[in-house]
């Protein structure tokens, strides 16, 4: 049988409720989203003469759910536009739609009677072969579909997304006793491929995995805290990307989520568990007291941390436990904390800290990660079949860079259980078997494969056939071509990579020379180029910090000679003889996006934020990337259809002036960015496979290079009609007198200088203009001013 959803239904329009219907939407699946329907009619509705039978009153909880998406911040939704494949409804109304859709996922109130009773309910319409799902954090599945027909507990399970569902990749899939095997196996697959998420199959124990190792370690967190009598923000300084956890560390993080919601999940274990664990998910007194004044976190203004305005501006307090009262955050900085602080990547200077014995950080960090290595060690078997699962579920749930085993290999296995040992804590006979027998890691790598530990021996770590790991690919195969900031790798079937890896994959020489290589080696032997990487984002642009140093400088003459070759290269990325495809994720910003506009084709992570963004460091985009847009959006434009020349070199000027950045790959490309060439993937683990796959497709389909062609520009009158609109900016008090010389400059450029309206000009002839409009920025006082505060600051000055 092959199965396809084609149509889901979610029952439950809360936060949760909505957010999976959004995520749905966003991967293209229209979704029904019933909730209950309202006893009453508002006083609202009865003005607008409205009564119970009135669908508007009848549908009010789920459109609500509805509305709510637009306002939620950050955004559920890609676009905005996805809206209108949530169609909502009511539970009393509506059940016998359930039996026009693929997938049922139950959302409703955590309590396991008011779910029994839904599931009924949905066994009475759904359709024979439908899959139903709950999205329970804690609940037994088993219990939930005891009384359920046969065929609806065959293709019953547990689908557990994390808040929110379109930013947190884990997806923990529970099977009961009854579960089809066909159908755990379909949901896995389709949660990868096509929800875009990391799937971990969970037993069904309370709390499942990442929430219960999880919670164990924040609660342990926080008893340590009290107990080595440390602040709230001493925690947080040592307790985030020091030992390869979020920036939100410890109580940013229950700040985030909700302390209400993290006390109910802690309540949840602690109800259904025995003996020394009880005690330790008992929450804390003073965070009772929390719950109980309102001071959950960021949803009510107050939590661990209050954000105070003062004459000075903004600050930020911490709560003092003991005095329940905000003060002054504080910071631990020790010896150890220094020395890990040297250390590079999160491995090393997790190691450097937990190493660091009578020193106040060191042990502190010790006392916090050893009770979670020995608990995640006790419930393996238990909560999870193998490690894997258990690492995967805490890096993809809470973030962590490291899961525990990970972490365990980090700081050595030997060393460590021997100083638990020292220290009176028992270790668990499997792991001190695996000690005995000489193996002294969770994981080793052989021949370019992970192997884990599992049951006395090694096993070959299993990976989606779409995986392609940069890191160990290069450990099996050539490396083409590489230098200090960039490497051409063979990606297999005659596909060439391109990556780059300098700090924040921004750009300088040593990339701009990578990428010329890489079109030689590509135009030789292969059937095409992928530009992508695995680091935190794809490009932030060029490198900052060497542009203004050449500019204070005044070495202009080196400084146009960089952005004359940068230039060059993305000409030869645009009108190279084989396929050119970029893959950009997380932030693809400046010479960034510049690199992807010439490009074949794009394909994009959906968590993609592109924009030129050069305005906010006082500067235009300087590699073609103001010509490479206005291409684009010419291109979208109706073939045999007259279009208004002005209004596109508007909407490309008001792009790029304001530095307009795309929140998701979608709004990419309704920003123009994107075209019908180009693609979307959302399982960011996948897209070096679909850039690979969409290069093949390409070169299969005969792929020529462009042919250079004159470009149509607007001239002296489209230059005075966007800088007209750039002065009533000023005049309103928008835009800054340097913003103002910065959009004539862009202007200038856009509209092809001056020469006639309709003016065909050759596409060097815009380079040209634009390089010069670059430079002349780049000797602007206030422009080094912007690019020196965006430095140190991290954000732009308005100058």
């Amino acid at each position: 049988m092959t199965r396809k959803i084609r149509r889901a239904a979610v029952l439950g329009s809360g936060v949760m409720g909505a957010g999976i219907a959004a995520h749905l939407a966003n991967v293209g699946i229209p979704v029904l989203m019933l909730d209950i329907a309202p006893k009453d009619v508002t006083d609202k509705e009865k003005k607008q003469g409205l009564t119970m039978e009135d669908r508007q009153v009848r549908n009010r909880v789920a459109m609500s759910g509805k509305e709510g998406l637009k306002k939620q911040k950050p955004a559920p939704l890609t676009s905005k536009e996805n809206l209108h494949l949530i169609e909502a409804g009511n539970m009393t109304d509506d059940m016998d739609k359930l039996s026009e859709v693929d997938w049922i996922i139950e959302v409703v109130v955590e309590n396991l009677d008011i779910k029994k009773s839904v599931f009924r309910e949905v066994d009475k319409y759904r359709k024979e072969g439908s899959i139903v799902s709950s999205n329970t954090s804690g609940i037994s599945i088993e219990a939930m579909s005891e009384d359920c027909s046969e065929d609806m507990k065959k293709h019953f399970l547990g689908t557990h997304f994390f808040n929110p569902p379109r930013y947190l990749k884990l997806l923990e899939v529970i099977p009961t006793s009854s579960t089809d095997k066909d159908v755990l196996e379909f949901m896995k697959k389709f949660g990868e491929d096509t929800l875009g998420k990391g799937v971990v199959e969970a037993k069904d124990t309370p709390n499942f995995i990442a929430n219960r190792i999880g919670t164990y370690g924040l609660l342990v967190t926080v008893r340590e805290m009290l107990e080595q009598n440390l602040s709230v923000g001493e925690v947080d300084s040592v307790t985030g990307p020091m030992i390869g956890r979020p920036k939100s560390a410890t109580f940013r993080t229950l700040d985030v989520v909700g302390l209400d919601t993290f006390i109910h999940v802690a309540n949840n274990v602690h109800d259904q568990v025995e003996g020394q664990e009880k005690e330790v998910f008992k929450v804390p007194e003073f965070m009772q007291d929390m719950n109980e004044k309102g001071w959950i976190g960021q949803k009510a203004g107050q939590g661990f941390f209050l954000k105070k305005k003062s004459k000075e501006g903004s600050e930020i307090l911490q709560l003092n436990p003991e005095t329940m009262e905000y003060e002054k955050r504080g910071k631990l900085k020790t010896k150890a904390v220094e020395a890990a602080g040297q250390e590079k990547g999160p491995k090393r200077k997790l190691a450097s800290l937990v190493r660091a014995k009578g020193d106040q950080a060191g042990d502190f960090v010790w006392s916090i990660v050893k009770p979670v290595l020995l608990y995640s060690a006790e419930l393996t078997g238990e909560i999870a079949d193998d490690i894997v699962s258990i690492d995967e579920a805490m890096r993809w749930g809470f973030g962590w860079n490291l899961g525990p085993f990970e972490m365990w290999d980090a700081i050595g296995v030997q060393k460590s259980v021997e100083r638990m040992k020292e220290e009176g804590e028992t270790v668990p006979d499997w792991i001190e078997n695996m000690l005995k027998n000489g193996n002294e890691s969770f994981y080793k790598k052989e021949n370019g494969n992970v192997y884990y530990y599992h049951k006395g021996d090694y096993k070959q770590q299993g990976f989606n056939a779409k995986d392609i790991n940069l890191r160990l690919l290069k450990e099996t195969k050539e490396v083409l071509a590489k230098n200090a900031d960039a490497s051409v790798v063979d990606l297999g079937d005659g596909v060439a990579g391109l990556e780059f890896h300098s700090q924040s994959n921004a750009i300088g020489m040593d990339v701009i020379q990578m990428i010329n290589k890489a079109v030689d080696i590509v135009d030789e032997d292969f059937e095409g180029l992928v530009i992508g990487n695995q680091g935190n984002n794809f490009c932030v642009g060029a490198n900052l910090g060497m542009m203004l140093m050449e500019a204070q400088d005044q070495n202009f003459f080196e400084i146009e000679l960089v952005v004359k070759q940068f230039q060059q290269a993305m000409m030869r990325i645009k009108y190279s003889d084989k396929p050119v495809v970029a893959a950009p994720f997380g932030m693809a910003l400046g010479g960034g996006a510049e690199v992807c506009l010439p490009a074949a084709a794009i394909q994009a992570s959906s968590e993609t934020y592109m924009g030129l963004v050069e305005p906010g460091v006082g500067l235009i985009p300087g590699g073609g990337g103001n010509k490479e847009l206005y291409l684009k959006h010419l291109n979208n434009m109706p073939e045999s259809v007259d279009f208004d020349l002005q209004k596109v070199s508007n909407s490309v000027f008001q792009k790029i002036a304001t530095a307009k950045t795309s929140t998701s790959a979608e709004e990419a490309r309704q920003n123009g960015f994107l075209d019908q060439m180009d693609a979307i993937s959302f399982n960011q683990d996948h897209l070096l496979h679909d850039a690979k796959q969409k290069v093949l497709g390409l070169a299969r389909a005969g792929y020529q290079a462009p042919k250079r062609k004159p470009v149509p520009v607007t001239g002296e009158s489209g230059f005075a009609t966007m800088l007209l609109g750039a002065k009533e900016m000023h005049y309103g008090g928008f835009a800054s007198d340097h913003d103002l010389k910065i959009a004539e400059k862009l202007a200038f450029v856009l509209a092809g200088g001056r020469v006639k309206e309709g003016s065909k000009v050759d596409e060097q002839y815009l380079l040209d203009l634009e390089r010069e409009a670059f430079l002349s920025l780049i000797g602007e006082a206030k422009t080094q001013q912007r690019m020196q505060h965006m430095l140190l600051k991290g954000k732009p000055l308005r100058n």
